[in-house]
């Protein structure tokens, strides 16, 4: 049995909680591998919407095993919240939901780092979501982290130990040592909840599952734009967000890789600071965000929007090893006359179509146009009610990026999703 992968190929926000709710059904196990809180995944079912942090997507379809792998960082104030909130809704998580004891915990200091280390930045600001993700992926490279089967060992020591490192880098950012009892009160209180849950040795567990004919779907988060290694660094998260990132973040080996479904949107987004070949500053851009509601589940953002980058999308691709295309958010451009699809980059040294080193000021989208199809596609119900012009759209893509696009969303809840197999 083979593990399929579940990422997406933009700069986050592609749609990912949505897809892995819709194929739940399929699978045994959903396993999210890495990334923390900064991370909203949305889904939107009977009337109801839910915005997922840390808990994998999976935890509302029937009965799956939902799992936070060891590539993930965890927040116990943040997680308690948000699962205090699904067993509100009806959801039995205790029994469902499962923690590796490798997972690295974000302190209330990690919080007080990123946003020291972000100030001092200036104008070359990340724009990181202050959730003390980066600083807690430095402690674990660092080999300083405490992780979650620490809580079951001599933990206080080892808090103490890490609490204490933290204070003094902050008092030599800052020139002060910051007060943190209430946060840690409420942070200790969450680790006792955290205690609730099944902590699990993840890598046997999935491993041991695997070998038993069982199905996994591993949840990415954020986007393969944004990983630490090929993305548009430094403007990236702290974790490996590609394929690669789920056999590191959950102990599975390279063979047993499947399927890949790569998520994208049939335009594109970004959200803090970092260079974006085909933003769009003018209305256009106003008026996709609008439609798309383009703000960040977590944080309220406003995206930057713009139209599709082919360049970008066929890199992650190849990087990802890819096999389905899912398109999500194709109704946000029903009303558009002319879409347009950055098929290459205009630079001083020529036009190129390979994704660059260095994605600067001096890069130009080349863009193809094709006509709008002017249709409501949320009514949509099967391929056959898609108008001539969108299924063209469908079908340029798929020439230019060599793989199909298998499933088609057209509205934001979870019945609005159209196989194309």
């Amino acid at each position: 049995m083979k593990v399929d992968v579940l990422l997406g190929l933009q700069w986050g926000d592609e749609g990912k909680g949505k897809v892995v709710d819709v194929l739940t059904p399929k699978y045994d196990v959903v396993a999210r591998f890495q990334g923390g809180p900064n991370a909203g995944h949305t889904l939107e079912f009977d009337g109801k919407k839910y915005v997922l942090r840390s808990i994998p997507s999976g935890v509302f379809q029937h009965g799956q095993i939902n799992i936070i792998g060891n590539g993930v960082v965890l927040d116990p104030v943040l997680f308690r919240e948000e699962a205090e909130s699904l067993c509100q809704s009806g959801i039995d998580l205790k029994k469902v939901l499962k923690i590796s004891k490798k997972v690295h915990l974000i302190m209330p200091t990690h919080r007080l780092l990123d946003a020291a280390n972000e100030l001092l930045k200036g104008d070359a600001k990340i724009g990181t979501t202050g959730k003390g993700i980066g600083p807690t992926y430095t402690d674990k490279i660092g080999r300083n982290g405490i992780r979650v089967g620490d809580i079951l060992l001599d933990f206080d020591a080892k808090y103490e130990i890490a609490k204490e490192k933290h204070l003094k880098m902050l008092e030599a950012l800052t020139g002060s040592r910051p007060n943190i009892n209430d946060a840690e009160a409420k942070w200790f209180d969450a680790i006792q909840y955290l205690k609730e849950y099944q902590l699990i040795d993840s890598e046997h567990y999935i491993n041991k599952l695997i070998n038993d004919g069982k199905s996994v779907l591993c949840e990415g988060a954020q986007g393969s734009l944004l990983d630490v290694d090929f993305g548009s660094y430094p403007f990236v998260t702290s974790s490996n967000t590609i394929c690669a990132g789920a056999c590191t973040g959950l102990g599975v080996a390279p063979s047993k890789i499947g399927e890949v479904y790569g998520i994208f949107k049939a335009y594109c987004t970004r959200v803090g600071s970092g260079p974006f070949p085909t933003e769009l500053f003018d209305e256009t851009g106003k008026k996709i965000r609008q439609i798309g509601h383009e703000y960040g589940a977590v944080t309220g953002r406003e995206r930057r929007c713009g139209w599709i980058d082919l360049v970008a999308l066929r890199y992650t691709i190849m990087l990802n090893g890819v096999t389905q295309l899912i398109m999500m958010k194709s109704d946000v451009l029903d009303t558009f006359p002319v879409i347009k699809a950055c098929t290459a980059y205009s630079t001083p040294d020529g036009v190129i179509s390979d994704f660059p080193y260095n994605i600067d000021n001096n890069i130009s989208p080349i863009y193809t146009e094709l006509p709008g199809w002017n249709t409501d596609l949320s009514k949509a119900t099967s391929p056959e009610d898609f108008p001539k012009e969108f299924n063209d759209y469908i079908h340029f893509l798929e020439k230019e990026l060599s793989v199909p696009i298998t499933i088609v969303s057209v509205g934001p809840d979870r019945t609005q999703t159209i196989i194309r197999k």
